[in-house]
């Protein structure tokens, strides 16, 4: 999926723990677990806006898009053909 979520970032950010973050947004945190390893088919607007004032943070800031390659992977699409053919 071309979308990257980056929870991880702001709690490392925040100092804070995956259980106190569902506790201060209000989901389980296996809900939380789904969104913050990208396995999540949505997120309500109500719960990425809680995510934000809970951690201070911008949408932004926890959701980034990155294109998709050939082989449907999000990330360094281009980048590794580009490294095999360098010495040609």
């Amino acid at each position: 999926m071309p979308i990257t979520v980056d929870i991880d970032v702001m709690l490392a950010r925040r100092k804070m723990s995956v259980g106190e973050l569902a506790d201060r947004v209000g989901i389980t945190p296996a809900n939380l677990a789904v969104l913050k390893n990208g396995r999540a088919k949505a997120v309500r607007f109500a719960t990425l806006a809680a995510l934000c004032e809970v951690l201070k943070c911008q949408p932004g800031d926890l959701l980034r898009w990155e294109a998709e390659d050939a082989a449907g992977t999000a990330g360094t699409a281009g980048t590794a053909g580009a490294a095999s053919t360098a010495g040609e």
